[in-house]
């Protein structure tokens, strides 16, 4: 017996300390079962175990705790709130689609919490056949987006069951999938994303149909005589309880309906901004931008956008142009090299009273016995675990010299850098239309409603992720030189593209380099808002990530000053200096330490 409770306890101790690290929150507590304590920490609860053979409530346990902390983790209130529907089912589904996106963020980073998670979802399956229509309304929705992002294959029973609700959401939700699925790394985009399907669902309309009807045959029985509402009282205080339970279907999520439960999550309000960890702003200083949709928008690496044939000829023309500048941009590179190594040297401290003995001081005790033993120390390692984010305009005034210097550039210092031990990703941001795409006609079909937002399909390009070795994506940065790739140019929404990446590394140290030729332009959004819509934007994107944020911003201007833009900024007047300024901007920034030094 005192083997299992030392299990238990023991395993307790280690789901607590789990649930911590993956939060990335110390000041939470983790109770089990009815426990009661007192404390100004943030509370988990989790079920009780009775028994160290429970296997359903260890695996109920872990699950519980895994997603909790993924949801302190990963999941911003702020972007939330701002984007939840109104009505009691629509909340409900937001809130699963919020879950199932952190999860599957989790699952990426930490291997073990998504067979933990996945296991516990397919016990909370058990007894499906028996559950109101309702209720499975709201499982339906969940499996369906869970199959999805999970890529797991549903028992036979169950797929029978969602059936009729699969066909309905195959229509409503499945042409949505790939960008949904693309964007589960953007708060903003994937709840924004979230709440339009469900506005198009008329959920609560259809509900507060089947409601209204019910009342009405509500009140026609309270027209009858005393008699017969003497007779069906119990029945119509039955039929009363099941009206409201139909009408909103509850989400079997990991949290009770009975507040005693043992599966009742208690987080004091799931969504207040109560947590102490890391601010983060939906709208980066400015509530008022938005995009019309972001159905069209597109995240793809490059290697998806073109044939490895194409690749290959088109890094085949860099290395070309390459050939004219490397002696001049290989001087820039080794000048960056030997500055990293530099600061990566280690040092000693001597003449210590403990530590390793030094040797080249026992000469002295050769010589006098009387003196003490030297000692040294290795000095701490200063340098510090970095990301280097360079990001680049691909907006169609880049075409030309300036791409070419750019990927160049970026090329370089991604072999640089790399033999530094420093991660870089390149990435780059243009639009998939020229004037508009499928935002505009959609907006356009929808009577043109003033002051729509961004009305074009943004494209995000990953070059070069950050743990991707420069030899595996090499061949990318030829695609810039692609033509017809570079079109308009959002900047804001690619900063907080770029932000939100890096946000999530674990580096203890980040870069952003944005390369870019002037303002953000976009034609089809400029044409249809206020002209400075997209520079607002950029700004007060800026601005917040320069207050707010750890990540170090720096940009390069090529033929146009954006310090209008940006506190820590260069402006080069030819394209040729873009190497020069670049690598010479990244070794002040390595063996400078002051953050807020403003480049001119």
């Amino acid at each position: 017996m005192e083997k299992k409770e030392d299990f238990i306890k023991d395993f307790k101790i280690a789901i607590a300390s789990t649930t911590k690290s993956v939060s990335n929150l110390n000041d939470i507590e983790i109770i089990f079962g009815n426990q009661v304590i007192k404390t100004d920490k943030k509370i988990i609860k989790l079920p009780e175990l009775e028994s160290s053979d429970d296997k359903i409530n260890y695996v109920k346990a872990r699950a519980i705790a895994d997603s909790e902390a993924l949801r302190i983790r990963y999941s911003n209130n702020k972007i939330y709130e701002s984007l939840e529907p109104k009505g009691n089912i629509s909340k409900k589904l937001f809130s699963v689609a919020e879950k199932i996106r952190y999860e599957k963020l989790g699952s990426l980073e930490f291997k073990g919490i998504e067979k933990n998670i996945n296991n516990f979802y397919s016990q909370r399956l058990n007894g499906l056949a028996d559950k109101k229509k309702s209720e499975k309304f709201a499982l339906a929705f969940e499996n369906y987006l869970r199959t999805n992002f999970f890529n797991i294959k549903n028992e036979q029973k169950i797929d029978k069951i969602f059936k009729s609700f699969k066909k309905d959401f195959d229509n409503k939700i499945k042409n949505r999938l790939k960008i949904l699925c693309d964007s589960f790394e953007n708060q903003e985009k994937f709840n924004s994303i979230v709440a339009e399907l469900i506005s198009e669902m008329n959920i609560n309309e259809e509900f507060e149909k089947d409601e209204k009807n019910l009342e009405n045959k509500d009140d026609r029985k309270n027209n009858n005589s005393l008699e017969n509402d003497q007779k069906s009282d119990g029945k119509q205080e039955e039929d009363n309880e099941m009206s409201v339970e139909s009408s909103i279907p509850e989400v079997e999520n990991f949290s009770s309906e009975n507040e005693n439960s043992e599966e009742t999550i208690e987080i004091e309000d799931a969504f207040k901004p109560q947590r102490q960890r890391k601010k983060i702003k939906n709208n980066f200083g400015n509530k008022k931008y938005k995009a019309y949709t972001y159905e069209f928008d597109e995240i793809t690496k490059a290697e998806d956008l073109e044939n490895e044939a194409e690749l290959i000829r088109l890094r085949q023309n860099l290395d070309q142009q390459l050939l004219q500048l490397k002696s001049f941009i290989s001087k820039l590179a080794n000048k960056l090299q030997r500055k990293l190594l530099a600061k990566q040297n280690r040092s000693w401290d001597f003449d210590l009273e403990e530590g390793l003995l030094d040797n080249s001081k026992l000469t002295r005790i050769i010589i006098n016995p009387f003196n003490s033993l030297s000692f040294k120390k290795e000095k701490d390692f200063e340098f510090k675990d970095t990301l280097v984010t360079i990001l680049i305009d691909n907006s169609g005034s880049m075409r030309g010299k300036p791409i070419s210097v750019a990927a160049i550039c970026a090329d370089i210092l991604s072999r640089t850098l790399e033999r530094c031990l420093v991660k870089v990703e390149v990435l780059g941001f243009t639009t998939k239309h020229w004037k508009g795409g499928s935002s505009r006609e959609k907006w356009m079909n929808n009577k043109k409603p003033s002051f729509p937002g961004r009305l074009n399909d943004l494209r995000h390009i990953i070059y070069k992720s950050a743990d991707t070795p420069w030899r595996q994506s090499k061949k990318n940065m030829g695609l810039m030189l692609k033509e017809g790739l570079l079109k308009e140019n959002i900047d804001g929404e690619a900063l907080k593209w770029a932000y939100n990446k890096m946000l999530k590394r674990k580096e203890e140290r980040k870069i952003l380099m944005v390369i870019s030729d002037g303002a953000p332009v976009d034609d089809s959004t400029l044409s249809s808002n206020s002209s400075d819509y997209l520079e607002t934007d950029l700004k007060n994107t800026v601005k917040w990530i320069e207050k707010n944020s750890d990540i170090e911003l720096l940009a390069i201007g090529i033929g146009h000053d954006v310090t209008r833009y940006y506190d820590k900024a260069v402006k080069i007047a030819d394209v040729q200096d873009l190497g020069d300024v670049m690598i010479n901007q990244l070794t002040e920034l390595f063996t400078n330490k002051s953050k807020n030094k403003t480049i001119h």
